[in-house]
Order: C-alpha cells, then sequence, then structure tokens
C-alpha cells in the first residue's frame, strides 16, 4: 500500500522524503489524493450504474418480447402442429416462462 500511495502521490507532482515517510504519506493521501479517489470513484460508479441500466432495459425489452412471441405461437401451438414439434415447443415455452416468471417475481 505505502509503493502504490507513494506512486500516485509522485505521479500527482509529490515526492515524500525519507523522514517519517509512512506517516507523511498517509497525510499526503488525505490531502492532496482524497478529493481525487473520491471523484475517481464516483465517476466508476456511475459508469457502472449507467451500464447495469442499460443491461436493465435490454433483459425487460427481451422479457416482454418473449412474451409477445409464446402469445402468438399459443394458436399455432395448440391447433396446427404434431406431437414431436409441439414437444420441442413446449420445451422453449417452458424455458421462457421461467425466466419471465423468475424477472417479474421481484416485483412481488
Amino acid at each position: 500500500m505505502y509503493y502504490i500511495a507513494n506512486a500516485v502521490l509522485y505521479k500527482n507532482g509529490y515526492k515524500v522524503g525519507r523522514k517519517i515517510s509512512h506517516t507523511i504519506t498517509y497525510h499526503a493521501l488525505v490531502v492532496f489524493v482524497k478529493n481525487k479517489l473520491e471523484k475517481k470513484l464516483l465517476e466508476d460508479y456511475a459508469e457502472a450504474l449507467k451500464e447495469a441500466e442499460d443491461i436493465a432495459r435490454t433483459e425487460t425489452e427481451v422479457l416482454i418480447k418473449s412474451f409477445e412471441e409464446e402469445k402468438e405461437k399459443r394458436s399455432i401451438f395448440q391447433y396446427e402442429m404434431t406431437e414431436p414439434l409441439k414437444r420441442v415447443k413446449a420445451e422453449t415455452s417452458l424455458k421462457r416462462a421461467k425466466r419471465f416468471t423468475d424477472a417479474l417475481s421481484k416485483l412481488l
């Protein structure tokens, strides 16, 4: 920790001397680096939040679309398919329903 702290301080134009260097490094971190580090962490958090929002938005669209696809498939499935094809389609429908149910149950 000491060495990386000194490297950051050095990059920011500060060089710690030899006397009580650990204490000086600590105080220099508090005075010169703390606010920059906080700002950087907040920027990283904001970016991660934006990415999470994008993922959630995309996942929501996928779930709603899967509901629509299952709705459209229902009449064909019920009246127009052979038994082996029904089984394959039913397995897909079951997977979609589980994913959809898992996601929507989080709203309860």
